[in-house]
């Protein structure tokens, strides 16, 4: 028998004993009974046509020839792209795409069994997913009280970073708390807009317009932000609202392009109180002092930087920003009455196409005592190694184009006074007391 023949009856004969193992450990997993399941909840999301996904997983047919890179991705933890550690810091997170280990063993003998169909009578009903320029909140709350859009903008089909900044006219009358708001590019537009940060604009006691708190932040790959309780991150009455978007053409001339930012308030059904919440803010807590910095080629570095409170806070959630060569960063507190410094929150696989604001679950929010610290780190690499580096061998500076660098995190924070603080830990005690013991009861 030739030697051709003779390495593809092993391999053969590997495949069948690997898809055997994996169906007495595991027992018959197929597509239409447990992976679809999987592929709905966590992939077709973006995966679909029209979407950022480069690839369709509406079917089994459009899954298949597929099945072997699912497997290694989600086994690498790689997709669905959630870059925040697991075993590190606060777990209980809002709008987690983490795979739970369950559902990442069954995908891996899933394939190992050679991706079987199984019975078409199976499949979970057809699920309709917001289409690109549509709001994606919309699906929990409706669609939104009101919203601001951009004045228009012609974005080139080709070209270098561009920059809008206008100034608009919000028809904000009243002020008010938000209960959540979204970011949307146009549906023309969605390849091409890097980033789209938006504030208010408001009146001094001289009557002149000057910047306010930040309205929203969107980057590519976020999805919007929720208000926890007992926060208001409020519109204040009369305000314009100021632009900051980022586009990089992709190729598609789009004429008159806008960006749209929704809010949503609360209705008499939250049972809201606004005079009792905590004034909470978004802002950019920045590394190395936000300041200049420098990546040799082929090198690495390392950025900090540090932010102080004379008062309690909460913070409500934490979204990494850099650019091409950002691989990892981390946020810490340090209690100097204690001594103490604790990870709060990592992201040590980051990736600048995917900008996601971890939100922490309500009860769960980290809580600093006034006088703490929070140390932000943040690491880049410039070398080959660097999968997403465009050019390992030039200097690399911070900056807004998307070749150069940036090195700060966007935090979500609620300030409290001691009385609210001290409230929310005793209650935060309680809860992980409570988890703990149903935990050691499990065991």
């Amino acid at each position: 028998m030739e030697l051709a023949k003779v390495g593809g009856l092993i391999g053969a004969l590997a495949l069948m004993s690997g898809a055997a193992a994996a169906q007495e450990s595991h027992g018959e997993i197929t597509y239409a009974k447990e992976v679809s399941r999987i592929i709905q909840e966590n992939c077709q999301g973006c995966h679909q046509p029209g979407q950022i996904g480069p690839m369709s997983f509406m079917s089994y047919e459009e899954v298949r020839p597929w099945a072997p890179l699912i497997q290694l991705r989600v086994k690498n933890r790689e997709m669905p792209p959630y870059q925040y550690d697991k075993d590190v810091g606060v777990q209980h997170l809002k709008g987690d795409w983490r795979l739970d280990q369950k559902d990442i063993d069954t995908i891996v003998a899933w394939v190992d069994q050679g991706a079987p169909f199984g019975n078409a009578e199976d499949l979970p009903p057809e699920v309709v997913f917001p289409e690109v320029g549509e709001w994606r909140l919309a699906a929990e709350l409706g669609p939104p009280d009101h919203t601001v859009k951009t004045s228009p903008w012609d974005v080139p089909a080709e070209g270098q970073d561009l920059w809008w900044r206008p100034e608009v006219d919000a028809g904000l009358t009243e002020s008010r708390c938000i209960k959540a708001v979204e970011t949307l590019p146009s549906k023309a537009a969605h390849g091409s807009t890097h980033h789209a940060n938006s504030h208010f604009v408001v009146q001094n006691e001289d009557g002149e317009w000057v910047r306010g708190d930040r309205l929203s932040e969107f980057a590519f790959g976020k999805l919007g932000e929720m208000v926890p309780e007992g926060a208001c991150r409020k519109v204040p009455a009369g305000s314009k609202v100021g632009w900051e978007v980022h586009y990089y053409p992709d190729g598609n001339a789009v004429p008159n392009d806008q960006v749209t930012v929704g809010i949503w308030y609360h209705d008499e059904e939250d049972n809201f109180d606004e005079d009792s919440a905590y004034r909470q803010d978004l802002r950019a807590y920045n590394l190395n002092g936000g300041g200049d910095f420098l990546i040799p080629p082929n090198g690495t570095l390392m950025t900090q930087g540090f932010h102080s409170f004379d008062h309690p806070v909460r913070i409500d959630s934490w979204q990494p920003h850099m650019h091409l060569r950002g691989v990892a960063m981390s946020l810490e507190v340090f209690d100097p009455k204690t001594g103490r410094r604790e990870v709060l929150s990592q992201a040590s696989s980051w990736n600048a196409g995917w900008n996601h604001s971890h939100t922490y679950e309500d009860g769960y929010q980290p809580l600093v005592p006034a006088g703490s610290t929070l140390i932000l780190t943040a690491w880049y690499d410039n070398t080959a190694n660097n999968p997403r580096n465009p050019d390992p061998n030039v200097w690399v500076g911070a900056g807004q184009r998307t070749t150069d660098e940036m090195s700060h995190a966007w935090i979500a924070i609620t300030h409290l006074d001691q009385e609210g603080y001290d409230d929310m830990l005793a209650k935060q005690k309680k809860l992980l007391e409570s988890e703990a013991m149903v935990a050691g009861g499990a065991q």
